[in-house]
């Protein structure tokens, strides 16, 4: 108990300042946020030129970190419900850091692993994380996504689609919520156990759970979920906000230890300004994840006008801030991705492609796929999961100048068409739902895309 008591007492901190923090209006802490932005960038020259997407300067992945650790400190947090400012000093930062696990541990049985974060260029493998929270029609369909998931070997862990509706009464209020969680997670249990994969680790739980009471009602002892070998992800909103309801899932996580994951992602175009600003405000997240007790963090680029990571701003800013974030904090990181192109299209490939070749030279962990900007319903199947593990690991030891040369040559294929992407096809469109593998047509892209990337220097 000793060390979850110190881990609530630190969080009590944080709650503390969360009631009685300098009191600013929203739009008030987003003209500072912008306005500091401004002046940090122009301070460390931080510049894009437009043309190298995966930039090798580990002396700009650096300047991007001290301009973090500079912006946050004069920033801090925003909590929307109190309306107040979540300040912590440059000395809380860098003491925060210096303590930062530098590992996580999931999983059980067989499937027990370390998460440990990788440097840029580095040989070590990544940690992969394959699913997406994307809604699905129905249970059967549920099933047989996650069973696709977890049957690719390499896996390392899982996250579960959201149910849209149960017996087509749509999924609302606490209730719902409540019951529609506890089915999924029964649904992917026996899924796990049925393939052989008890221990497998969820990182996203409690999928689709927005309120603390559905969180803590859900992991009650007798659901099985109680048990720190999951990880629990709480959202952090753009730019640098949270709510109540965040910090109260927080504090209860932490009371039984549980291990807490952050996921956020700046809005290119939004208060952060360029890439440049965003690629300094993903930083901030990540040291703002660390002082709320995150011990693994998830993290996208998104560019608010074409709504996705494809785009060549989005790629520079996503690896320069994973660069500085391996190269200076060194904590398990993903980094995903939300493409605009929808399955059972070669568009899609090549932007699932693009997102594992910026992130794992940079040194983050794999980046799993949203197909069409995440938001079709039963807009995902287990083979570009499949193809993002595969590249994941071709990708492992390759030089960031190689990287760039590759990322810029799959842009040549997709870029005209990213604000006019494909739809591609749902699930039941190109995949047997009694075999669950993909039709002849896709599979057929697939091969061939894996052969353009051979030719461009991947070696499967």
């Amino acid at each position: 108990m000793e060390k979850v008591n110190k881990m609530c007492l630190g969080f009590f901190e944080v709650l503390k300042r969360a009631s009685s923090g300098p009191l600013v209006s929203e739009k008030e802490f987003n003209l500072l946020v912008s306005k500091k932005l401004k002046e940090v960038v122009k301070e460390y020259d931080i510049k894009f030129d437009g043309e190298t997407l995966v930039p090798s300067d580990d002396s700009l992945a650096d300047d991007v970190f001290k301009a973090a650790v500079e912006f946050y400190a004069d920033v801090g947090t925003y909590c929307m419900d109190t309306e107040r400012v979540i300040k912590f000093t440059e000395e809380e930062i860098k003491e925060g850091l210096k303590n930062a696990p530098h590992k996580a541990f999931f999983g059980e049985g067989k499937e027990a692993k370390v998460f440990t974060p990788r440097k840029p260029e580095s040989k070590d493998p990544p940690w992969c994380h394959v699913g997406a929270g994307i809604s699905v029609s129905s249970e059967e369909l549920l099933v047989k996504l996650v069973e696709g998931y977890a049957s690719i070997p390499e896996v390392d862990s899982v996250s579960f689609p959201i149910l849209s509706s149960i017996d087509d009464i749509p999924i609302r209020g606490p209730a719902l919520e409540f019951y529609c969680a506890l089915k999924t997670i029964t649904l992917v249990q026996e899924v796990l156990r049925r393939i052989g994969r008890p221990g497998l680790p969820f990182l996203t739980l409690v999928a689709g759970a927005s309120l603390p009471i559905v969180t803590i009602a859900v992991s009650a002892s007798q659901f099985g979920l109680l048990k720190p070998s999951n990880g629990w992800l709480i959202p952090i909103y753009p730019e640098l906000k949270i709510g109540d309801n965040e910090l109260c899932k927080i504090a209860y996580l932490l009371s039984w230890g549980a291990r807490i994951g952050t996921e956020y992602s700046p809005m290119i175009g939004g208060h952060c300004g360029g890439p440049e600003g965003a690629a300094i405000i993903s930083v901030a997240n990540c040291i703002q994840g660390i002082l709320l007790g995150s011990v693994y963090e998830i993290a996208w680029m998104s560019n608010i006008i074409d709504r996705c990571s494809s785009t060549k701003d989005a790629i520079w800013a996503s690896a320069v801030s994973c660069q500085a974030i391996s190269r200076n904090i060194f904590l398990p990181h993903i980094q995903l991705n939300y493409q605009a192109a929808g399955p059972a299209t070669k568009m899609l490939l090549y932007e699932v492609a693009v997102g594992v070749l910026h992130a794992i030279p940079s040194g983050a962990s794999a980046a799993y796929p949203h197909p069409a900007k995440g938001v079709g319903v039963d807009c995902m199947t287990p083979l570009e999961m499949k193809f993002n593990v595969e590249v994941s690991h071709a990708a492992i030891g390759i030089k960031r100048t190689h990287a760039n040369d590759i990322v810029k040559e799959l842009l040549k294929k997709y870029e005209k068409d990213v604000k006019a992407p494909p739809e591609g096809k749902k699930y039941q469109e190109c995949f047997d739902l009694k075999t669950n593998k993909p039709n002849e047509e896709y599979l057929r892209l697939y091969k061939e895309v894996k052969k353009e990337l051979e030719d461009l220097g991947i070696a499967f």
